[in-house]
């Protein structure tokens, strides 16, 4: 096996030349994205006036099987401030349990208050988030249209807060930043918030106030109707109906507004195959947005800055493909290349580690210090090797969604599960916003839900992933390669955190 290899020496130190290259293209774009942050950071949007009569309103809530959550939402939605003839709440119910009878149970009290609250349910579920919310326009008083996903909690100034961007009247959509109602719930959801924040913090502020495309975020942000029907409507092809209508309407000249002031608290993830599950979708969803859109606006006249955003931007999943191939080049290339000299280490381990590991470390040190809450440096570096962990550690799973979306057919929208996770601090701020001004309820574990992501054989792979990376650690201490050995460790437990936690818990 050994000979075998030596004999194709050149062929996996060239393959292995090509993957880092790559890597290092999207790494160093992660810096540009934080240059542009910086750079543009003080560019803030503020309404040149404000509604001297308050417009409609119709705040959506599209839900599927939400019984733990459906309660909180429509709740919260109720206590937002704003003239109760001014708005109009749709829940939009394709639920098929329990869900169904609680939200039309809630929507009718939120009616005794004097809201106009309606309780809408399809016959059928065709084209999932994005049918329900196209079924649901079609009746809408609104000239306006937020919208909120089931494990979100919106605070009472949200509409206030965000509606006289609108007296602009080339302004399409305006977005608001997710914030976290159990990011220090565990370690996963530690490290998806660092993640999240991320792309809140510094990707969306970079994209929209260089002058680039960003998108809405499926929830958490209000929409001109005009905006929506002149660029198509809500379409289903693709697994990212919201990623895929924002370029649709910044095509057609709409200008986008995003607050990173304005938060809107949601849950997230606290399950690895839920977590899983959600990501699999965004990156699918993307690749799909890529294929139908990219060619469209290659061909346009926008400028040249915004056509390359986008290409990154819509392809960045793309990243998880050469990484898992990176996994698989690591042990030959260990084992082909000896005992090697400093030459080699500049050559080849130096590229990788400055062109991906340290390009993203970067960029996740910087998210935590620009964050709601203050970290030190320290701090901020002592919890990027888990983000880096996570982001290997899933690298399969969203390999099989790159494929999926390069090549593949339609897929069903797996919504993600919610189990009404908060943490104690966060419920205590977030409660008494309806009558009863009572504390909201913190389960203590999402262990006894019903809700639970499908099950697949991708934990198995990644355990062997995990397998295989032992065997390269072996090799790397037998060739005496030491300094690759912390790029080695963070393979080995990101696969084997990922693919472990993801049987445990199934369990």
């Amino acid at each position: 096996m050994w000979e075998l290899l030596h004999q194709y020496r050149t062929l996996f130190i060239a393959a292995y030349v090509v993957v880092i290259l790559v890597l290092a293209v999207y790494g160093f774009h992660r810096s540009h994205l934080v240059y542009l942050y910086f750079k543009n950071r003080k560019r803030g949007h503020t309404p040149e006036r404000r509604f001297d009569d308050l417009p409609v309103v119709t705040v959506q809530l599209p839900i599927f099987n939400e019984m733990y959550v459906v309660e909180r939402l429509i709740e919260a939605v109720a206590a937002i401030d704003y003239p109760h003839d001014k708005l109009e709440i749709q829940v939009l119910d394709d639920s098929t349990d329990e869900t169904r009878e609680i939200a039309a149970r809630k929507c009718a009290e939120v009616r005794a208050r004097g809201l106009d609250c309606k309780h809408l349910s399809r016959p059928t579920r065709v084209g999932y988030k994005a049918g329900a919310l196209d079924f649901g326009l079609h009746c809408a008083r609104g000239e306006f249209v937020a919208v909120f996903d089931a494990d979100f909690v919106p605070n009472p100034s949200f509409l206030r807060d965000m509606i006289d961007h609108f007296t602009d009247a080339g302004v399409g959509m305006v977005q608001a930043r997710w914030g976290h109602l159990n990011g220090d719930y565990s370690g996963l959801t530690r490290v998806q918030s660092i993640m999240l924040d991320g792309h809140f913090i510094i990707e969306h502020t970079a994209r929209n106030r260089s002058g680039r495309f960003f998108n809405f975020n499926g929830t958490a942000g209000i929409w001109r109707r005009q905006a929506i029907e002149d660029a198509g409507g809500w379409q289903h092809d693709t697994l990212t109906e919201d990623l895929d209508l924002s370029y649709r309407a910044q095509m057609k000249g709409w200008r986008f507004i995003y607050l990173p002031d304005v938060v809107s608290p949601a849950e997230i993830p606290c399950e690895m195959n839920s977590f899983k599950s959600q990501q699999f979708r965004w990156a699918k969803g993307s690749l799909q947005t890529a294929k139908k859109i990219l060619p469209l606006l290659f061909r346009s006249d926008l400028p040249w800055k915004v056509k390359i955003e986008a290409a990154f931007h819509l392809s960045n999943n793309v990243a998880y493909l050469f990484l898992v191939l990176l996994s698989l080049l690591l042990l030959p290339m260990l084992a082909v290349r000896g005992e090697h000299g400093w030459r080699e280490v500049l050559l080849l381990d130096m590229p990788l580690f400055f062109g991906t590991t340290l390009s993203i470390a970067g960029f996740y040190v910087m998210t935590q210090r620009l964050g709601d809450t203050p970290v030190t440096l320290w701090q901020a570096i002592r919890r990027v090797p888990l983000a880096l962990s996570l982001g290997i550690g899933l690298s399969i799973n969203q390999s099989r969604a790159v494929l999926e979306g390069l090549w593949g057919g339609p897929s069903e929208f797996v919504r993600t599960p919610k189990h009404g996770m908060a943490t104690v601090a966060t419920a205590a701020a977030t409660a008494g916003g309806g009558d009863s001004g009572g504390p909201v309820p913190v389960p203590a574990s999402w262990v006894s839900k019903r809700y639970r992501a499908a099950k697949n054989l991708v934990p198995v792979i990644e355990i062997l992933f995990a397998t295989y990376f032992l065997a390269t650690i072996a090799v790397a201490i037998r060739y005496h390669h030491f300094s690759s050995l912390p790029f080695l460790l963070l393979f080995l437990g990101g696969y084997l955190y990922v693919g472990v936690l993801s049987i445990h818990q199934r369990r």
